[in-house]
């Protein structure tokens, strides 16, 4: 039997083109076989062999160092939770890290209106000047730092601000120092850059905060940037100034030595912690690139508006790169940045309002977990996520879903039993914990955590705490 399949791909033109298969059978006897086509069968089946080898002549080769790139699991799994909520089931996402506020009526406004008054164009690449200059005040009023328009970069978001300013001074063979738990994307963004992220584990008795004994034994003429991130994604942890002024002490030592302080929650901070910008510590400006941004603080991820502060130097390298990148941000996400720095000290009122129902859901959320037995707490001082160790509950079985070993296993258990979407610690870099995102209204927060306490009690920490 002879067997010819013939298969085409979908056109342009049209959704779809059926395949199909063509099958003869050789007379006993025949020899060859002669089998009679039409033309038309013939020309279709020359045209898909041409197209095969085409195809096979492809080369579908990705580049190493995207390659080596892992995906984001915080969007991984959120997108997850919104496709089983799509399809019926009443998931509680917990994952995502945004405000579930509506971004002020006053910067909205201001957005509107410079599409009402035609500001859609192309801006400097850098920003437009007037935010620029509201930026350089923000920054002298709110954290002491002092610098010039020329020394802002404009970016669509925090995270492109971060992954330019590790471009631009990281060479193949560089290390990049990240203390853990850490946000998902600091490894990635130095391997895209040819460097080495150099983990550095800190303890939920320390409250996550890296020792400055722990730098000091990992530092070599490879280390290039040391990340900062306070308030900290994920753990909500804030430097306090004494600690960030033993740490500058130890970075002074090391002329090549860099710090990005990534301050993105830096107005969302529960008293009596206080926010301290690095670059304002002695001798640190002239080696820090400082990145912030309005998705957190003024509800505004959408946007897609951030910005990095630094010496000129290092903003036009990174201006080099967002040149043939994307070029400015967006003019109307700017004017809705400007009304946002226009709204007071801290974002004013708006954001004091909104940072006042993440310490209430703070406040409920540490009461709850500690009623469960064997977790661990670090209270956050800031942000709006909880990063709880649950290792305790590891080794746990679970009749109809099977062992609970480690924090992904600990989530695809809370998903499945109570519907609840949560980030593994794995993917912090620290996999005893999971991190909760408390960035939900209240009521929502009571209905998951009900759910969650319903879903543990069907586990017994093998582990004595």
């Amino acid at each position: 039997m002879t067997s010819f399949s013939i298969s085409t791909t979908p056109s342009s033109s049209s959704s779809s083109t059926p395949s199909f298969a063509l099958t003869s059978k050789t007379s006993p006897g025949t020899g060859s076989g002669s089998v009679s086509f039409p033309r038309a069968r013939e020309s279709h089946r020359s045209r898909a062999r041409m197209a095969a080898v085409r195809a096979e002549a492809v080369d579908t080769t990705i580049s190493p160092r995207v390659s080596a790139l892992r995906p984001s699991k915080t969007m991984a799994i959120t997108d997850q939770a919104t496709a089983l909520r799509q399809a019926g089931v009443p998931v509680i996402g917990l994952a995502a890290g945004e405000p579930d506020f509506d971004t002020p009526a006053v910067i909205a406004e201001a957005g509107m209106n410079a599409i009402r008054d035609g500001a859609t164009r192309y801006t400097p690449n850098a920003g437009t000047l007037e935010l620029r200059n509201a930026i350089c005040k923000k920054l002298q009023e709110e954290n002491g730092l002092s610098y010039t328009p020329d020394q802002v970069l404009v970016s669509n978001g925090a995270k492109q601000c971060i992954t330019q300013a590790v471009l631009a001074v990281c060479s193949p063979g560089d290390e990049v120092l990240i203390p853990a738990p850490f946000w998902v994307s600091y490894p990635e963004m130095a391997r895209l850059a040819g460097a080495t992220p150099v983990i550095l584990p800190t303890s939920i008795s320390d409250n996550f905060l890296l020792r400055p004994e722990s730098l000091a034994s990992v530092i070599n003429e490879k280390s290039r940037i040391l990340i900062l991130c306070s308030p900290s994604n994920p753990t909500g942890s804030v430097y306090p100034k004494e600690l960030l002024e033993e740490i500058a002490s130890i970075v002074r030592k090391h002329p090549r030595l860099l710090v990005l302080s990534d301050e993105i929650y830096e107005h969302i901070i529960y008293q009596p912690a206080k926010h301290t910008s690095f670059a304002s510590l002695p001798g640190m400006w002239e080696r820090t690139l400082t990145v912030n941004g309005f998705s957190k603080a003024f509800a505004m991820t959408g946007w897609r508006l951030g910005y990095l502060a630094a010496p000129k130097h290092f903003v036009a390298a990174c201006g080099k790169i967002q040149s043939q990148y994307t070029s400015g941000a967006s003019s109307i996400s700017q004017k809705a940045g400007l009304a946002a720095l226009n709204l007071g000290y801290a974002g004013g009122e708006a954001v004091s309002t909104m940072v006042k129902a993440f310490q209430e859901r703070r406040d409920y959320l540490v009461r709850s977990f500690r009623e469960l037995p064997g977790v661990k707490i670090s209270e956050p001082q800031g942000a709006f996520y909880l990063f709880i160790d649950f290792s305790s509950y590891y080794g746990s079985e679970v009749v109809g879903f099977g062992t609970i070993n480690d924090s992904e296993s600990l989530c695809l258990f809370l998903l499945e039993k109570a519907q609840v979407a949560l980030v593994p610690g794995d993917a912090f870099g620290d996999d005893k914990g999971v991190r909760i995102s408390y960035a939900a209204a209240m009521s929502t927060l009571q209905t998951a955590m009900g759910k969650i306490k319903e879903a543990m009690a069907l586990l017994r920490p093998p582990v004595a705490v």
